[in-house]
């Protein structure tokens, strides 16, 4: 469901992506670009990359050097790899995974029409990456663990495929509290990087059981979906309900490095 949603993605134009709730649910009649944020004033910004699908940020705060071989996860039509380009280099390499074929159609065109020759995309699942182990100085990610199915699985790949001493840097989406079933249990909402989030305090520990190290949140801010999406799902009795439990929906952008050696029992994949 997740890679036919975003296939339709991949085909259509920003501005209707734009106006549904991470680009992907169905049209709420307003632009509500209501976890997206602005990338325009970065170096290696290409808006023709850009569908608006994001919630925050991770290039800004990954720390990126000169020579880095970097990896970005569900990289869409390529924005974080461009901007993670701007970063690295020349010497450097830059890698976009992605699981929907016409995204990585989409970021090869936008690649070869801005003749930039270190950066590749490949197909293929993040729980299972297309990746040689030991391969990236750091990881990049926007909004999209959220959407696997397997979360614990996604976080012992990534370290798999980190240099030793390697890091990531990824915005996603985590939850404190409880979203109504209804929510929970709609389609749309999975694809939209609502339903698929998981508690705040679940997330950080599965990063840290899965051998990484000096976990930390490098920036936060709270996600208001306007009452016009929740209304496409929720009654107008359930929607003041829902608001009376206080419910958190949070895009978060974490930093965690990977160990620099790993020994047997070590929790490291």
């Amino acid at each position: 469901m997740v890679k036919q949603k975003y296939s339709e993605i991949a085909k259509q134009a920003k501005t209707v992506n734009a106006s549904s709730c991470c680009g992907a649910t169905s049209s709420c009649g307003e632009v509500y670009n209501i976890m997206s944020e602005e990338y325009s004033g970065m170096e290696g910004y290409d808006s023709n990359a850009d569908l608006g699908l994001g919630c925050g940020l991770p290039t800004q705060f990954a720390l990126i050097k000169k020579g880095d071989t970097v990896i970005d996860l569900g990289s869409g039509a390529g924005n974080d790899c461009f901007v993670a380009r701007a970063e690295t280099g020349e010497s450097g390499k830059v890698i976009g995974i992605d699981m929907t074929p016409a995204m990585i159609e989409k970021a090869r065109e936008n690649a070869e029409k801005l003749n930039y020759n270190n950066v590749e995309f490949r197909l293929g699942d993040i729980e299972k990456m297309p990746v040689t182990a030991n391969t990236a100085d750091v990881i990049v990610s926007n909004c999209v663990l959220n959407l696997v199915p397997d979360k614990a699985a996604a976080f012992c790949e990534m370290n798999r495929v980190l240099k030793p001493g390697g890091h990531f840097s990824i915005s996603d989406i985590v939850l404190i509290g409880t979203l109504p079933p209804k929510i929970l249990q709609t389609a749309e909402m999975y694809a939209g990087c609502i339903s698929g989030a998981i508690q705040k305090d679940e997330y950080l520990k599965l990063i840290e059981v899965n051998g990484f190290k000096n976990v930390k949140i490098q920036k936060e801010k709270i996600i208001t979906v306007p009452d016009e999406i929740l209304s496409q799902y929720l009654s107008k009795e359930e929607i003041v309900l829902y608001k009376q439990t206080n419910t958190g929906i949070f895009s978060i952008t974490v930093y965690a490095e990977k160990a620099g050696t790993c020994t047997p029992g070590g929790g490291c994949c």
